[in-house]
């Protein structure tokens, strides 16, 4: 993909054209979303904040025209691409600046833990919308009982699978726009970066005492606590990937080693609770000093 990151920064027009038509093709085909925000955060990364915010105003403005054309509602376009833009410019700017992808990749989740609680104060029965936004979607044939005792599940957590999805895409986008910048301009830069991730004792002390709250307290405060929780599933998902991708650089198979775990994580996400466990443990463990191998060539 480096022709598309090649044709991104050889002007502002360029990247408004990327970024504009792939938001409003990803209405459509929502995993597209991810490289659209990439477009944002390759600009941001590689020339600042000023740039990056230039071409978010004119691609909104873009998008919201190509809306108003094709789908009749720019009011939904300009809304749509400023949910998926703005955060992915302000991730950019903490990584640009401070230079550690860690930080950016807490900021990214406390947004989502701030969209979570926020939806919390603005909506005064979550649960009760959930259920009526799930019933809708349930097909005529489906057997109503055991639909419903899943909605009903379901509407407790939605805030926080959906802060999470957001959350991933946003992570991938800020990867995607990193990557293109690494190969641009600083080859093997990102993988550096990525096989250094981890968290601190503190945040995996708060991360503990926040699941903690999740089972001891009830009610409302319990219930937010569980959604908070999801998104610091998405935040040790990553960093635990990242140990184990740097752990199994150290063995002798590791070119198979690192493809079968990223083959695993695709196949069987339960496996997912085995590598939050790592991410979650790794500021006792140091999983990654332990292994002082020198890392096999080529991988």
């Amino acid at each position: 993909m480096n022709f598309l990151a090649n044709y991104i920064m050889r002007g502002r027009m360029q990247a408004m054209i990327v970024a504009s038509s792939l938001a409003l093709l990803s209405l459509m085909m929502p995993p597209i979303s991810v490289v659209s925000s990439a477009t944002i955060a390759l600009v941001t990364l590689r020339r600042g904040a000023y740039e990056g915010l230039t071409i978010l105003g004119c691609s909104s403005i873009a998008v919201s025209l190509l809306g108003f054309l094709v789908l009749d509602n720019f009011q939904f376009a300009l809304l749509y691409v400023m949910v998926l833009w703005l955060p992915a410019w302000l991730i950019s700017i903490v990584l640009r600046e401070g230079r550690h992808l860690s930080l950016a990749v807490e900021i990214a989740v406390l947004i989502g833990v701030i969209g979570v609680i926020g939806f919390y104060v603005y909506v005064a029965d979550s649960v009760e919308m959930w259920k009526a936004v799930l019933s809708q979607m349930i097909p005529a044939e489906a057997p109503v009982v055991d639909i419903q005792r899943t909605i009903d599940t379901l509407a407790h957590y939605m805030p926080g699978i959906i802060a999470a999805g957001s959350v991933f895409g946003l992570l991938f986008g800020l990867f995607l726009g990193r990557w293109w910048q690494a190969n641009l301009y600083n080859p093997g830069g990102f993988r550096l970066e990525f096989l250094s991730l981890d968290a601190k004792p503190r945040l995996c002390i708060a991360s503990l005492a926040i699941v903690a709250t999740a089972y001891i307290s009830s009610g409302i405060i319990s219930e937010i606590a569980w959604n908070i929780s999801i998104l610091l599933f998405v935040l040790y998902t990553v960093i635990g990937t990242a140990i184990l991708h740097s752990v199994f650089l150290t063995k002798k198979l590791a070119r198979y080693m690192v493809a079968m775990l990223y083959i695993t994580l695709f196949l069987i996400p339960h496996a997912m609770l085995l590598v939050v466990l790592v991410g979650l443990s790794d500021p006792w463990l140091n999983l990654r000093k332990k292994s002082n191998q020198h890392t096999p060539d080529g991988v």
